[in-house]
C-alpha cells in the first residue's frame, strides 16, 4: 500500500508559540497510538512567526482512517486541549486549510 502527502495550514492565536510547542512536546502517548494505528507514518508542523500560520505535513497510508479518528474521544479530548490557543471551528476542531501541491521535486 503506499503512502501519500498532504499539506494544510492551520492558525495559531497571537503569543502562544511556547505553549502550542510545550503542549506538543507532551503530546498523549494514546494520541501517538492511533494516528499510527489510523495510518500516519510522518507528520510535521512548521510555524511562520510573522503571520502564526502553522503549515503541516503529512504522510500517510492511502486507505488511512483519519475519518473515522477524527471522531474519536482522544481527538475530541486533543481538540479541546488544544482550543483556546488556536482559531477551532464550534466542536474544537482546527480550522484547517487544504493546501494544493504546486512543485514537488524528488
Amino acid at each position: 500500500m503506499s503512502d501519500e502527502k498532504i499539506a494544510f495550514k492551520m492558525q495559531l492565536n497571537p503569543g502562544m508559540k511556547d505553549e502550542y510547542l510545550r503542549r506538543h512536546n507532551e503530546i498523549w502517548p494514546e494520541l501517538i497510538a492511533a494516528l499510527k494505528e489510523a495510518g500516519v507514518r510522518d507528520y510535521s508542523i512548521h510555524l511562520d512567526p510573522e503571520t502564526n500560520t502553522l503549515f503541516a505535513i503529512m504522510w500517510r497510508r492511502k486507505d488511512h482512517g483519519l475519518d473515522a479518528l477524527s471522531k474519536s474521544d482522544i481527538m475530541g479530548k486533543w481538540w479541546d486541549h488544544m482550543a483556546d490557543i488556536m482559531q477551532t471551528h464550534s466542536n474544537n476542531e482546527p480550522v484547517a486549510t487544504s493546501l494544493e501541491c504546486l512543485f514537488h521535486l524528488k
